[in-house]
């Protein structure tokens, strides 16, 4: 073949895989959707801080991957796990959805995850907490993110436990991230010769709890455990400081526990509550960057949360661009290959469980005259390694993994 018939073949195979390239991307568009709660409980700790946190991943990115824009849809689905379904379900049907992240509520995560499977695309869960999205009901196309009920107990209740707090009562709120939270810390606790001694479940955004509290005093243990979360764990530590519960030499901890609950519940009540979270805002300079350009868009500092749909946005956007194609079974190998490397998870990675693997933070409420500022509530006791912060996969339930 003659050079310039050469080069005219060369030119060819380079267009033809340009076109290749730039026709990879489903509806010649990349749709993220963002079933959560935007008016419930949850609002303030998920909802438009997230929906702020991955728009601003989606801008930082240009706004396209791939030549392609990125659309983000939002809705809410009120915590409950048939509506959440309906929406996304819709969003598949006629917006082209490939990916859901957030997902508030383990109920509705569960249902959300099963259904994005079932059609082939990926799901990156940062709001629910239960550990069955990474064990039985794990996914190759579902990834969990921010934290796990599992990497809570093991931070909380293990240090506790070990500090001779070895009886615990647990006040749990009646769904799958409350029934999650109470397992793994009664594994976590009685693995570190502790015991739980009694539990009552609540119904879902409560106002009341005396009653829940009454029968945690009566017990005699010598630790609560609320093991539920937004307003319901406010309201339950709050009403505990009320009847004075905590005076007589209970002591009380909120099993997850986000900066929002310090503010909402106040510094002083909150003071000396040792909590686990998976990202602090000011914790160095990378942490403080971020927070930085989320409050100039969200009036507040991020939590774990928002800042964990800002690192798994970026992460999945990342993996497009690798893989060349928003085909969900083909991102998920990528999101597999590729390290997280940022201010959420310096060096996290995914296994085959589908958890991303990242240390997590033992904080305690720093006492309100030792704040540097109103958002400047928590003091970091520890790092908890990832390696030692999620349940083994010797002890995974997932299909996925081989033992």
């Amino acid at each position: 073949m003659h050079l310039k018939s050469l080069a005219g073949a060369t030119l060819a195979s380079l267009l033809t895989c340009t076109t290749a390239l730039a026709t990879s991307i489903s509806d010649d568009k990349v749709v993220i959707g963002m079933p959560s709660d935007f008016s419930g409980i949850y609002a303030d700790l998920t909802g438009k801080g997230s929906a702020i946190a991955a728009q601003m991943a989606i801008d930082e990115f240009g706004g396209k991957v791939l030549g392609k824009p990125i659309e983000l849809l939002t809705g809410d689905h009120h915590l409950k796990a048939d509506v959440a379904v309906g929406i996304t379900r819709e969003w598949l049907d006629r917006k082209g959805l490939d990916v859901v992240v957030d997902i508030a509520a383990s109920s509705a995560a569960l249902a959300v995850t099963k259904l994005m499977t079932e059609r082939g695309k990926i799901t990156i869960n940062n709001a629910a907490g239960t550990t069955r999205l990474t064990g039985k009901d794990c996914s190759a196309l579902s990834f969990h993110w921010a934290y796990d009920t599992f990497a809570l107990a093991n931070g909380v209740a293990k240090a506790m436990t070990l500090e001779g707090n070895d009886t615990w009562f647990f006040i749990t709120a009646d769904y799958a991230f409350g029934y999650s939270m109470e397992a793994d810390a009664k594994q976590v606790i009685e693995a570190n010769g502790g015991k739980v001694i009694g539990s009552v479940r609540h119904p879902l955004s409560g106002s009341d709890f005396s009653s829940y509290l009454l029968q945690a005093q009566a017990s005699g243990a010598k630790v609560i455990g609320a093991a539920n979360a937004g307003s319901d764990l406010r309201n339950t530590i709050k009403q505990a400081k009320e009847f004075g519960i905590t005076s007589s030499g209970q002591k009380l901890t909120g099993m997850i526990f986000f900066i929002d609950d310090a503010r909402a519940i106040g510094v002083k009540e909150a003071a000396g509550l040792s909590v686990l979270v998976g990202y602090y805002w000011n914790r160095n300079d990378e942490s403080r960057a971020f927070a930085k350009r989320f409050e100039e868009k969200a009036n507040k500092k991020p939590n774990t949360i928002h800042a964990g749909v800002y690192s798994a946005t970026r992460h999945y956007l990342r993996a497009i661009e690798s893989a060349g194609t928003d085909d969900g079974p083909t991102v998920a190998e990528h999101m597999r290959k590729l390290k997280i490397d940022d201010f959420f998870a310096l060096n996290g990675f995914i296994r085959e469980d589908g958890r991303m693997v990242h240390d997590m933070f033992l904080v305690k409420i720093k006492p309100a005259k030792e704040a540097e500022s109103d958002w400047d509530v928590f003091e970091v006791v520890r790092t908890l390694p990832g390696n030692e912060a999620y349940r083994p996969l010797s002890e995974s339930e997932c299909a996925l993994v081989k033992n």
